[in-house]
């Protein structure tokens, strides 16, 4: 909670949770009230550890008996420690607080289109090791769903962690997901990834409590957390890869949308796409014209007719045609202004509807700098829907530590209850 907020529900030892519980639904029960607090005092630590409790009380605004007891609470759950004493400031030197970054551990899961990564981290949110897996073969849910169970036994068995203390697990998967039923609606660019129940089918595997999000809103929580993002409450994560998503935040919370497709502004239509009704099952027009693929696509046909000596650079990567542009090369220099100019079409019309203040360029594609420039020019020239243009600062590894800080989230829930 931040202080003008504290000041507004005052100093009675209520939180901010306390109160959502008041409006319209009844009075708390002293667990709920509890446990809300924890939650609260359990957040404050990961961002200001170490601190001591009267750092606690200013932070949360919560009475400082409410902030004694809560600490109290966590010490006996082993959730927190006491690390030392603290400088003094005038008076007696304060007990200095942190998580207990050894009570459990978290994993965090990256489904990608050719492997998966796995991050294991501590209760400090700390990556403590990794795991990459590849498919062999097409990735198929059973296939993916193995992979990540042996990466999980692997990473635990080198860090000689026991599986008692493997607290949960929270993985992307890219494509429409039902977070609250943990079921992947659709994956287009994954095979056979339609009505996937993908928590029932790792908590099985894995025998741990699971979460799933889409990747690219993995991508928004971990950019908010500890990378460009963060301290912004309204900001779009547009991920452009092989294919092209967005993870909106609205008032500092993660926006799902009524049925969970909230971001896919892979099936914008935008000057320039095709005119077509959406279909869960393929990929959308915006995708097929600046995602990855699309943007191969469209450097094959215009190498067309190059000379013979030419033809090696008809196959390159989006990317290796953003720094041909950026060499100077006329046809990739068209074609960079074309991507950039329907890109900001794009981001003009969600600010339309959203007014960020900001938006993240993530992914392989979309964090091209000469992509960036190009569409920040364009983007500029707006009177007003003109959110401020950034690259990610947690590159590739920006989904990983949202779903460990989903995992984190998840797990201090559980242990909560």
């Amino acid at each position: 909670m931040d202080p003008s907020t504290a000041r507004k529900f005052g100093k009675s030892g209520a939180s901010l949770a306390q109160h959502k519980y008041q409006i319209g639904a009844g009075p708390a029960r002293p667990e709920q009230l509890r446990q809300a607090n924890a939650g609260e005092i359990l957040r404050l630590l990961r961002l200001h550890m170490p601190c001591s409790r009267a750092d606690l009380v200013r932070f949360s605004g919560l009475s400082a008996p409410t902030v004694s007891s809560t600490v109290e609470y966590l010490e006996r759950k082993g959730l927190v420690e006491r690390i030392g004493m603290g400088a003094p400031s005038g008076g007696r030197p304060p007990n200095l607080l942190q998580l207990n970054a050894s009570f459990g551990y978290v994993i965090g899961v990256d489904i990608g289109g050719t492997g998966v990564r796995v991050a294991l981290a501590d209760l400090h949110g700390k990556i403590v090791a990794k795991w990459i897996g590849s498919f062999v073969e097409s990735p198929t849910p059973a296939r993916v769903t193995d992979l990540i169970s042996g990466g999980i036994r692997q990473l635990l068995r080198h860090q000689r962690i026991p599986q008692k203390k493997l607290l949960t697990v929270a993985s992307g998967a890219p494509g429409i997901s039902d977070v609250r039923a943990g079921v992947v609606l659709s994956a287009p660019n994954l095979c056979d990834w339609h009505g996937v129940p993908l928590r029932q089918m790792l908590e099985e595997s894995a025998d741990v409590p699971v979460s799933i999000e889409n990747d690219v809103n993995l991508a928004a929580l971990g950019e908010s957390w500890s990378g460009t993002a963060r301290g912004v409450r309204d900001f779009v994560f547009l991920a452009i890869g092989t294919g092209i998503g967005a993870g909106i935040f609205i008032d500092g919370r993660l926006h799902h949308g009524s049925a969970w497709a909230a971001g896919e502004i892979g099936y914008l239509t935008v000057p320039g796409t095709e005119e077509t009704s959406m279909a869960i099952r393929r990929t959308g027009p915006l995708e097929n014209i600046i995602g990855g693929k699309g943007i191969e696509q469209a450097w094959v046909k215009m190498s067309n007719g190059t000379r013979p000596g030419d033809q090696s650079r008809q196959h390159l990567k989006a990317t290796e045609i953003f720094d041909l542009a950026e060499s100077g090369d006329a046809k990739a220099r068209e074609l960079l202004q074309r991507t950039a100019q329907i890109l900001a079409s794009a981001i003009t019309n969600m600010s339309l509807i959203l007014d960020s203040s900001l938006v993240v360029f993530g992914g392989g594609v979309g964090s091209h700098p000469a992509l960036l420039e190009a569409t920040k020019r364009i983007v500029d020239q707006n009177e007003f829907a003109r959110p401020h243009l950034a690259v990610s600062l947690l590159g590739a590894d920006a989904q990983l530590h949202g779903a460990i800080w989903l995992a984190l989230k998840t797990a201090e829930q559980n242990v909560l209850r």
